[in-house]
């Protein structure tokens, strides 16, 4: 990778890009409340021949809201923090709406803390949720649920959030909209360069963060653009911070073009999630498969479907790390499980239309998600 140039970069990690995470500051809705997410929704209209799947984390929800408390800037107390979330959402999901239904897409409300996605029950039933949205071309607007958070379960802000949102999506790429270009050397207002390229968080960007915001409106900062972008980089998901405001910057960003600063992660931590499924853990059971799965999992690059399973060996719930195997070729994969043991066992060689007939309800069509699986 070291051998790749900057742009060279840019092109490997964003020209390819089909799902995104695009984080949303709450200083840039506050001053532009409509024109910024109809912007973003007319950019990603644009791309339409690319077909982006787009989940978007947005914050603003207390910016549109303390004004109608009567304060005349972003309140400190959490009861006001948590009123003004409560009359701002509506507002803030309202302009999401008219942006993406002017090109005749919709939208869906997600509130989440960090108690939901710590919950390994919770985090599946979300990502399950999520991707049947994207499935059926809806693009997904999370923010942080301020009304209920306390200060135990809450992120802090929405940039960690959306760190943790790529994980949940299997996200190529995270895209942060802020109000400045990108992260600078020194205090961009005093002469800062920008800073196109960061390889080594800890080295080139936490020593020249700025740790809070400028604008009053948001909670986070600088700071926490670089922790959120180390974060994705655990998961081997590049974070491109960019000036939100700059006309046409995604369709700019997605090319590949040299505009703010791309964070890229290393090449163990690009591995990393494979890495665990492959060999981070003892495998909690084993799912034997005929010859037709196999083949669809290795050389179609398919997800596992329940037709394909011959027999469940172990027991486990949902979520657990499976083996999958080959009566010839054996061990050949290992993923997470869509559905538990017990559950399995009763759909077992079944089509995944009959699930639901079989079990009573239905999780998802798969037995272990593309997403979730990792060739040996």
């Amino acid at each position: 990778m070291t051998s790749k140039t900057p742009l060279e970069l840019r092109k490997l990690y964003l020209g390819g890009a089909k799902r995104i995470v695009i984080k949303v500051g709450s200083s840039l809705l506050a001053a532009s409340p409509a024109e910024r997410p109809a912007a973003i929704a007319n950019e990603l209209n644009a791309l339409g021949d690319r077909k982006i799947e787009a989940v978007i984390v947005s914050s603003g929800a207390i910016a549109l809201g303390f004004g109608v408390l009567g304060l005349a800037k972003r309140p400190t107390d959490l009861p006001s923090l948590q009123a003004a979330a409560a009359i701002g959402q509506s507002r803030l999901i309202q302009h999401w709406e008219r942006a993406f239904g002017a090109h005749g897409k919709h939208i869906a409300q997600i509130l989440l803390t960090h108690d939901d996605l710590s919950s390994r029950s919770r985090f599946l039933n979300a990502r399950h949720a999520l991707r049947a949205l994207l499935d059926a071309g809806v693009h997904p607007v999370i923010n942080e649920n301020d009304t209920v958070a306390v200060d135990e379960i809450k992120y802090g802000d929405n940039d960690q959030l959306a760190a943790m949102i790529c994980n949940l999506v299997s996200a190529d790429a995270m895209i942060i909209y802020t109000d400045v270009d990108g992260l600078h050397d020194a205090d961009p207002a005093k002469g800062g360069v920008r800073i196109p390229l960061v390889t080594d968080v800890e080295a080139q960007a936490r020593p020249v963060a700025v740790a809070s915001s400028a604008s009053g409106v948001g909670s986070g900062g600088m700071a926490s653009k670089v922790m959120a972008a180390k974060n994705a980089a655990r998961f081997g998901i590049p974070t491109l911070v960019v000036a939100g405001a700059r006309p046409g910057i995604l369709g700019k960003a997605l090319s590949g073009e040299d505009v703010g600063t791309l964070f890229v992660p290393d090449g163990q931590s690009i591995g990393s999630r494979k890495h665990w499924l492959a060999y981070g853990a003892k495998a909690a059971g084993e799912l034997h498969v005929d010859d037709g799965a196999y083949l669809a999992v290795t050389s179609k690059g398919r997800s596992l479907l329940p037709a394909g399973l011959v027999r469940v060996q172990g027991e486990f719930g949902v979520g657990a790390l499976v083996s999958l195997v080959h009566p010839e070729k054996g061990v050949f994969a290992r993923g997470l499980a869509g559905y538990s043991s017990e559950e399995l066992g009763k759909i077992c060689g079944c089509r995944s239309s009959d699930i639901e007939a079989l079990l009573g309800y239905k999780y998802l069509d798969e037995v272990v998600h593309r997403d979730d699986l990792v060739l040996l």
